[in-house]
């Protein structure tokens, strides 16, 4: 069992497990709990009343947060020519085509986000046993299948998370580090939920937002009043 010392009990020791805080003064606890010797992520839990094994209640979508992720972001870029060109002018850590391809194929794989141009799906799309499970594959609904591919650069280099829904029902999301402001903090967790409650399926027919959490990488989870999000 693992053992805290006397601050952080007294801090953990402060939150009932049960109620549902204000964004707020949820945020507040978090701050007043020790930190470990790392800048901690804080995140996010949100248990969804809809069926995943419906495909029309597959919540999934993309969100620029104000205050970006507190994280860096490599991008790899499949293209070529002057789209290829313009995605590394853009910033893009990667950027290929069937060189890139290749890479993937043999599992190298230091990236977190994945952007296409259309020409160059055909290929793409013959990774997706490799890009699928690890949530990489580009969908043009979520803007990374694009010719804009300075747009999708700069969105994903600037704080942009994508999400979904997974079999249990639940959306989790990095939303920040614990080194942020609790103003910035408030404002990510508010764009956040802005965009999960806009991307609510027509077809769901329960309480959609049943349960939120927020917590800290090694920190106590904390259930919040949907009422203040």
């Amino acid at each position: 069992m693992a053992r805290f010392g006397k601050r952080t009990r007294t801090a953990r020791e402060a939150i009932v497990s049960d109620k549902e805080y204000p964004l707020s003064e949820a945020i507040e606890l978090l701050c007043a709990v020790p930190s470990p010797k790392f800048d901690e992520s804080v995140e996010l839990a949100v248990n969804l009343g809809v069926d995943p094994r419906q495909s029309d209640q597959n919540v999934r979508g993309m969100v620029s947060l104000p205050h970006g992720t507190g994280r860096s972001v490599r991008v790899a870029v499949f293209a070529q020519g002057a789209k290829a060109e313009e995605a590394k002018t853009a910033g893009a850590d990667i950027v290929g085509a069937q060189d890139l391809a290749d890479k993937v194929q043999a599992g190298e794989m230091d990236f977190d986000r994945v952007i296409a141009t259309p020409d160059l799906m055909p290929l793409v799309g013959r990774l997706g046993r490799v890009l699928g499970p690890r949530g990489l594959m580009p969908n043009p609904k979520l803007g990374t299948v694009t010719m804009d591919v300075t747009a999708a650069v700069n969105a994903a280099k600037s704080g942009q998370v994508e999400y979904r829904v997974d079999k249990a029902g639940i959306v989790h999301a990095a939303i920040g580090k614990r080194s942020f402001t609790p103003n910035q903090l408030h404002d990510n967790t508010k764009a956040f939920m802005d965009a999960v409650r806009k991307a609510k399926p027509q077809s769901a027919k329960q309480s959609y937002l049943q349960k939120v959490s927020i917590s800290t990488t090694m920190g106590p989870g904390l259930r919040l009043d949907p009422a203040t999000l």
